[in-house]
């Protein structure tokens, strides 16, 4: 239960728009993983959470004119793993297009921390929403 409170403390920062908490909820060798195809995956794998703020979030700032989460369940699973499942609500600047697609979010929690996090979406419809 402790590594599922972990990583809805994370889901609450970004809700709240304190991205601060949310990267120290990181390990500083976080290895943070964009699902394959996806946008910003060229970056592949963030090492850190610097790199994850600059090579992931700050395109996302950059791209989206917003992008926000919802439905989001969160299951714990064996050992230090967890889930997140839910929806990328989003608006691309440049096309104005909305997509809401779905996600599942793979995250590896080690001592409070974030080690590990793996992305899997629907890469077509947020490429398809940026052209």
């Amino acid at each position: 239960m402790e590594n599922l409170n972990t990583i809805k403390e994370m889901y609450q920062a970004v809700s709240n728009g304190d991205f601060p908490a949310f990267l120290n909820g990181m390990d500083a060798a976080i290895e943070w993983n964009e699902a394959e195809n996806f946008p910003y995956a060229d970056g592949n794998p963030y090492i850190g959470p610097d790199a994850v703020a600059g090579g992931v979030f700050g395109r996302i700032a950059a791209d989206w004119e917003y992008w926000t989460l919802s439905d989001l369940e969160y299951h714990e699973s064996n050992g230090d793993k967890v889930i997140v499942t839910g929806r990328y609500n989003a608006k691309n600047k440049i096309t104005e297009k909305i997509i809401k697609a779905q996600f599942t979010h793979l995250w590896t929690v080690n001592n409070n921390k974030a080690t590990h996090f793996q992305q899997y979406t629907d890469t077509k419809q947020v490429a398809d929403a940026m052209k």
